[in-house]
């Protein structure tokens, strides 16, 4: 059972009405191998490879894997299991990506062909979720979908890059829905917005009417409304139980990026390589938001809106779900939406002592005990922690920012999660 209420976390979006700026090429990029659901993609360059953008650099291993993509020109230095490193040269795209500003509407009639061009351009949920796209839309014969829900809601506090997507590519999106809906199968498909965000809604509203099949959803914007499951029941009063997908019972959810990026794989043989990043925080003087190539040093975006000296604390991620890097070379990937600079590092107040107040378990919107969980990861004892259902967390981090002892709660399930798997 999913609770939809949420809570609600104040806002900081300021760099909402920014427009979305290139951030250029970087001298040398990290394209991380393993930033997606399933197997790691195996390199297929070696030390020494000249690569153009979009050349194949990594090939799916696995059926739950994905192809990845060169997002610059220049020369592999070196390769590993995770990472590819490339110094890069002037701009030189392969042949095949259709690199025209013209927006195409005509969408292939061969289903086959749309999920091999989608499984073959490495699409992959970028939400933060990272599943295969092509691996998501292979319905089997025995799911119905009957709705096609586009996830544009950002929960994260910083976070305006998929709003401004929505501004900004409206019609991309749009046609992208109608791709999955002809792929799927049916002519129903409804874009969820946060209702603050006017414009995106007056831009995709405005769009919609020229289409059949796509419509918009304004939603209010409780966290973590924005998590799949949570979406679903808000819409559609649908609880998706923890050992279901969303397909068992009808729907398809796709972030707005992963349906950009599946209208530029379709219509313009253009592979995932580069993605939307708001670059914000008290110590970026320029919040904005980046159009920024796969395997961006985090240090070269963070300079770009403003300079990363003036930072104490840089967070690849969300404030509620993302993660605090020390190495500011730190590749920015395919999943990260936004990354966050600010003057003060976090305090290292040491945690108190639990008071059973209850907050953290009253609020989890999948009913579990986060102060069980953490004391019966302290004693190992794994039988009761198994019980307990770790797994189930969605890693919204509610259960952290709402805790008044300061406990890291949401930092121990993760590590409950590990211990029994």
């Amino acid at each position: 059972m999913y609770r939809t209420t949420g809570i609600y976390i104040k806002n900081n979006k300021i760099s909402k009405y920014k427009e979305i700026v290139d951030a250029g090429v970087p001298e040398v990029v990290y394209i991380p191998l393993d930033r997606h659901v399933g197997a790691p993609a195996k390199p297929v360059v070696s030390k020494g490879a000249e690569v153009k953008i979009g050349t194949l650099v990594a090939k799916a291993d696995e059926t739950l894997s994905v192809n990845v993509y060169s997002s610059v020109a220049g020369k592999v230095v070196e390769t590993d299991d995770k990472l590819i490193t490339i110094k890069t040269s002037e701009d030189i795209y392969e042949k095949s990506i259709d690199t025209s500003e013209g927006i195409i509407t005509e969408i292939p009639d061969s289903k086959t062909l749309i999920l091999e061009k989608i499984r073959k351009a490495g699409i992959v949920g970028m939400g933060g979720a990272g599943f295969p796209a092509a691996v998501k839309l292979d319905i089997p014969e025995t799911c119905k979908i009957e709705c096609l829900v586009i996830n544009g809601l950002e929960g994260e506090p910083y976070f305006t890059a998929d709003n401004r997507l929505m501004v900004e590519k409206a019609e991309e999106i749009v046609i992208g829905a109608r791709i999955i809906n002809k792929l799927l199968g049916i002519q129903n498909a409804i874009i969820a917005v946060d209702e603050e965000n006017k414009d995106a809604v007056k831009a995709l509203v405005g769009v919609t009417k020229r289409y059949i099949g796509v419509n918009v959803k304004a939603v209010k914007n409780k966290y973590p409304t924005a998590a799949e499951t949570q979406l679903i029941k808000k819409l559609f009063n649908v609880e998706i139980p923890k050992t279901k997908l969303t397909r068992d019972f009808g729907y398809i959810v796709h972030n707005v990026g992963t349906v950009y990026s599946i209208y530029n794989a379709v219509m313009k043989n253009k592979p995932l390589y580069e993605r939307i990043v708001t670059v914000s925080g008290d110590a970026a003087d320029n919040p904005q938001n980046f159009l920024v190539r796969a395997g961006t040093p985090a240090s070269y975006l963070a300079n770009k809106a403003g300079s990363i000296d003036n930072a104490r604390l840089l967070i690849c991620g969300g404030v509620m779900m993302g993660t605090e890097i020390s190495d500011v070379n730190t590749p920015i990937s395919l999943l990260d939406g936004g990354l966050l600079m600010f003057k003060k590092a976090k305090k290292d107040t040491e945690a108190s002592p639990c008071i059973r107040c209850g907050r953290c378990s009253q609020n989890c919107p999948v009913h579990l005990q986060p102060f069980e969980i953490a004391d019966r990861l302290k004693i190992g004892d794994t039988p009761k922690l198994y019980k307990l259902r770790p797994s189930d967390c969605i890693n919204c981090g509610i259960c952290s920012y709402l805790c008044p002892a300061k406990i890291p709660l949401l930092d121990f399930i993760k590590m409950a999660k590990e211990q029994i798997r």
